[in-house]
């Protein structure tokens, strides 16, 4: 989980995905990213188990697959940026 997580892009999709399940085209839109690069990103995080897809009649909605996931990659950014922040004497 944590080698697929490693990709910001990915990131980024999970905390959108963590907000409201979405489409892939609204993802698009929301993420700024290119719909083949979405797609791509998407469908590892599908094979990792982190997203799951649901069918909305001719759309694909993915959702997270545990919520429990986006907790995981809050508290790590939060860590990141708390040690960013010590490193700058913010802190």
């Amino acid at each position: 989980m944590f080698k697929v997580l490693g990709s910001p892009s990915r990131l980024y999709l999970v905390r959108l995905l963590a907000s409201e399940p979405s489409g892939v085209s609204a993802l698009v839109q929301r993420s700024e990213m290119s719909q083949p690069l979405v797609s791509q990103h998407l469908r590892t995080l599908r094979q990792a188990g982190i997203v799951t897809v649901s069918r909305a009649g001719r759309e694909a909605i993915y959702q997270l697959a545990d919520h429990h996931i986006a907790h995981v990659v809050d508290d790590a950014i939060t860590h990141v940026l708390e040690e960013d922040a010590s490193d700058k004497g913010e802190i």
